[in-house]
């Protein structure tokens, strides 16, 4: 019988290091989509201002990169019939991968544009199991040719656009037709031929608008998401902090009006104020929930081994990468049914000590967040795979749900559990 704690949610500064994502941001976001069309440059760039690179591009933290594959930051495996997307470190890259995407020349960024292709796997047929592996090898080929791409496009993008269709799009293109081919043939030789996949092959050259309601204009009053709009627009009501009735309770304050701090601008620092509005709740019936179903007791060092999840009232198909300015930046949504759009994270730390709570500032050994399209009001399960951790001791392994800004799911009332389990595994 495995042993099981309630763990409070993380904070921010527990998770991942801030990177900033600007322009033709590296598009391991955006090669291959797993259902939610993450290859869009809408959710793969989150934000266009210029930084210098020396004070961004830094050391991603532990888990930021795919075991599997160094620089990999994106994984799918197939469950249960549909593609299940696995984001490492919350959307961050290493330092290579931030400056080649980043940078010109003089460290500046080269224009708010990105390759946006085809979507792959909404696409695909039910993988066969015995064409599975040669299937998955190839989607991440594709993957790995854009992000090439975009890398090109960061770096020789303004040199026009014939340069751009002859040099970055037309090798892409036969890139993609060479690699759709072998997931055609590998799915071919165990199950149903897909057909047209080699009409993906071609892709395009996208402007991004961050800056006039670009990529989630709108959702939270409309012109720039972090450029103060949630403000003027009086989210709260207006006057909030100025009187009001607040039903009668001594509220301090709902809004930033009167703050000393920073606003947030969506990316992972404390000591800021948030002005994005908290967005949509559920009724109590329809609220998310969360539930660890299965978990060794013990493990070795170093030794793989799975979680399975099972969420209930979750619509796993919104994330915003929090490495690229999308921490905090949307309100929560629901889709038509009045369930929550989002994603859930799982996080194993090392407990120094089981008799008081634990610092909450380091990094874990494991942390990913993953979406897949699938959810809904009944349970259903989804397998996590941690590679192993690296030290002895008790290991706290957590999950927990959120909405496509990475906030634990709000409930309609104070007394509901949020959606979240841990569990607690001897490492030896």
């Amino acid at each position: 019988m495995r042993r099981s704690t309630r763990s409070r949610r993380p904070s921010g500064s527990a998770r991942t290091k801030r990177l900033l994502a600007v322009g033709a941001t590296l598009a391991v976001f955006g090669g291959v989509v797993a259902v939610t069309q993450i290859s869009s440059a809408g959710d793969r760039r989150q934000n266009n201002q210029q930084r210098p690179v020396s004070a961004d591009c830094v050391e991603p933290s532990p888990g930021a990169t795919a075991p599997t594959g160094r620089g990999v930051t994106t994984t799918r495996t197939w469950q249960n019939g549909r593609w299940v997307t696995n984001h490492w470190g919350d959307g961050q890259q290493t330092v290579e991968e931030c400056q080649e995407t980043r940078t010109g020349t003089g460290g500046a960024t080269t224009g708010a544009v990105a390759v946006a292709c085809p979507d792959v796997v909404g696409r695909l047929p039910q993988v066969p199991d015995r064409a599975r592996a040669e299937v998955d090898r190839n989607l991440n080929a594709l993957q790995t040719q854009i992000t090439e791409a975009d890398q090109r496009l960061a770096a020789e993008g303004n040199r026009g656009q014939a340069f751009i269709n002859n040099s970055i799009l037309g090798p892409l293109a036969s890139k993609r037709r060479a690699t759709l081919d072998r997931i055609t043939i590998a799915i071919d030789r165990f199950g149903p031929r897909p057909r047209g996949l080699a009409n993906l092959a071609t892709c395009q050259v996208r402007p991004v608008d961050n800056t006039n309601g670009g990529n989630n204009g709108g959702n939270n009053g409309g012109g720039n998401d972090n450029g103060g709009g949630n403000d003027g627009g009086g989210n709260n009501g207006g006057g909030n902090n100025g009187g009001g009735n607040n039903n009668g309770l001594d509220v301090l304050a709902n809004n930033c009006d009167n703050s000393q701090l920073q606003r947030h601008d969506g990316f992972q620092n404390g000591n800021r104020c948030i002005t994005t509005a908290f967005g949509e709740v559920g009724s109590a019936a329809n609220n998310p929930s969360l539930l660890i179903t299965d978990s060794p007791q013990q493990v070795n060092r170093n030794e793989g081994f799975a979680l399975r999840i099972s969420t209930r009232n979750l619509i796993r198909d919104r994330f915003l990468p929090a490495g690229q300015g999308g921490y905090y930046l949307e309100s929560s949504l629901l889709n038509e049914q009045g369930l929550t759009r989002g994603h859930f994270h799982t996080a194993c730390r090392m407990l120094p000590n089981v008799n008081e709570a634990p610092a909450p500032e380091p990094v874990p050994a494991f942390f990913v967040a993953t979406e897949d399209g699938g959810g809904g009001a009944q349970p259903d399960e989804v397998t996590i795979q941690v590679p192993g951790l690296p030290d002895s001791g008790i290991a706290q392994c957590a999950v927990w749900a959120g909405d496509g800004s990475h906030r634990i799911p709000m409930s309609e009332r104070a007394n509901q559990t949020p959606a979240f389990d841990a569990v607690r595994i001897q490492v030896n």
